[in-house]
């Protein structure tokens, strides 16, 4: 072995003896950052991970699957992305910069920042201070609809999004997709789970 090969295979040794320590706290800083699993069609990197944190606090994990669990942030993004207008994007875009400013001016941080206790909080304020959204009949309002505001949208979003998964309609919901006959009366024991046709 000649000298120069020597002093670099030296010179490489240390410089990794030095950078190991550095890489590996590196990689520990970032285990507890929120990340994406998927790449977002309308919403920033920060908007989706703020939807994320919200439809999980709704609809959390337990012993069926979350909203997480069955992709309602991915729904949402894509229902935006292809059927909102300019002007709905927009106001999409600016109701959750509202709502990331909210956490920030009475929790002192954004959403996806807060600890569970002040994400409960907030939940807590937007479902007493939102609006509710008015009667309807086969999906059309009845009467004049006051506004809901981002919480309560965002909040019906993430339960359409859920109950029409087919993780949910098949595994959670009744679900029997040849169904038999009919049987107008029937006790509501006797059937149990909601369907999910």
């Amino acid at each position: 072995m000649d000298r120069r090969n020597a002093l670099k295979k030296t010179g490489l040794l240390a410089g990794a003896t030095l950078a190991v320590p550095s890489i590996l706290s590196l990689l520990q800083s970032c285990k507890n950052e929120p990340r994406l699993g998927w790449q977002p069609l309308f919403f920033t990197e920060e908007e989706a991970k703020t939807v994320s944190s919200l439809i999980d606090m709704i609809l959390p994990r337990t012993d069926t699957p979350g909203a997480l669990d069955v992709k309602a942030d991915m729904f949402i993004d894509k229902v935006i992305a292809k059927t909102y207008d300019g002007k709905g994007q927009q106001q999409m875009r600016d109701a959750i910069a509202n709502f990331n400013e909210d956490c920030k001016t009475n929790f002192g941080a954004i959403f996806t920042e807060l600890g569970e206790d002040e994400r409960i909080k907030v939940l807590k304020d937007k479902e007493a201070s939102s609006g509710k959204f008015g009667r309807g009949v086969w999906g059309t309002a009845v009467g004049k609809q006051e506004p809901v505001g981002f919480y309560r949208s965002m909040k019906s979003m993430a339960i359409w999004a859920y109950f029409t998964s087919e993780e949910i309609g098949e595994n959670v919901l009744r679900y029997d997709p040849i169904p038999g006959g009919y049987e107008a009366c029937k006790p509501i024991s006797e059937v149990g789970n909601r369907w999910s046709l």
